[in-house]
């Protein structure tokens, strides 16, 4: 018996790439796909979030200046919605068994999409796959994690050895592991989700700008029954801080823009519900003191961002599903 129509037109695989007035980082993530990927069962699609300076018809003109024309494509979104936004849109452009999605600031090692499809069809009931995240040079970024809760909040806050220590089981960031490993969420900065997934649960929450819509996603998907797993043996370089510089404003402590306090907020009522965000924000303002009696009586250097006891605040009470 023949298969359906649907599926033999159905790509194997399509590759989502988000940019945002990073034309020239686009265009080197693609140049590590060429070979990678064939245009009959896998395809690229680059979502230009409505960049507004140029950047389509730049990205545009090098797909067809690279002879990458058999796999790859441009879409504008025509807004600016944010990365679930985009990365839907992208999804949604393309009839697929797996989506890749990427952002704009990685680069693909050889083999890496051959190898993770590989582990993933080896492992039918893992819903989402993540590839091992690396700096230029080979050394590995943590990249899987926790889910966020309540005392994760206290814990991040207080920043104190003993704290830490006790509660170790409740620290989000995980430590890198060269094994396949089952994870609560993984970095979205490259990612592959099963079709499944989508015709299950549906697309990614719209309601996140940037940030906690990879957990709020893999919590999700795991709530349906699915695994969510990282194969270390697929490996692709992140650059960090090429499509957003909120991880180098919080790394020197300074203020965060509103939408990722939003995204975190929307993540603590979506999940805990109103109680247990508030409770969040008491645990981190608690684990806050901690840290500050130490930054008083033993001069340790500060690790909260400006304004951030006010910012987490900022919006807790007008969420909207």
């Amino acid at each position: 018996m023949s298969e359906p129509q649907d599926k033999i037109s159905r790509k194997r695989v399509c590759v989502v790439v988000l940019n945002y007035r990073t034309p020239v980082l686009v265009a080197d993530v693609l140049r590590t796909l060429d070979g990678q990927l064939d245009g009959d069962r896998a395809c690229a699609v680059v979502i230009d979030n409505h960049s507004a300076d140029g950047s389509e018809e730049k990205i545009r003109s090098f797909i067809e200046e690279a002879n990458f024309v058999s796999w790859a494509r441009v879409v504008g979104a025509g807004s600016n919605d944010g990365f679930s936004a985009g990365m839907n849109a992208g999804m949604r452009s393309t009839d697929a068994e797996y989506y890749v999605l990427l952002n704009s600031d990685t680069l693909v090692r050889p083999g890496a999409i051959a190898q993770i499809l590989q582990d993933m069809e080896a492992h039918p009931d893992v819903g989402i796959g993540s590839p091992r995240l690396e700096w230029p040079d080979g050394t590995p970024q943590v990249s899987c994690f926790r889910d966020p809760s309540i005392t994760s909040e206290f814990v991040s806050a207080a920043s104190t050895g003993p704290i830490t220590r006790l509660f170790q089981r409740r620290v989000v960031a995980l430590r890198v592991s060269d094994a396949a490993i089952d994870i609560e969420w993984t970095s979205f900065a490259c990612v592959v989700v099963r079709r499944g997934v989508i015709e299950q649960i549906g697309l990614m929450d719209e309601g996140y700008f940037m940030y906690f819509e990879d957990a709020d996603y893999c919590r999700r998907a795991r709530e349906a029954g699915f695994r969510v797993r990282h194969f270390p043996t697929s490996r692709v370089v992140h650059l960090r801080g090429g499509s957003s510089d909120v991880k180098s404003k919080q790394a020197n402590r300074k203020r965060p823009p509103e939408y990722y306090y939003a995204a975190r907020n929307r993540y603590f009522r979506k999940h805990y519900g109103l109680s247990g965000a508030v409770l969040a924000n008491l645990g981190w303002t608690g684990g806050r003191g901690v840290h500050l009696l130490r930054e008083v009586l033993l001069g340790a250097e500060p690790v909260s961002c400006e304004r951030e006891w006010l910012d987490k605040w900022h919006g807790l009470f007008d969420f909207k599903s």
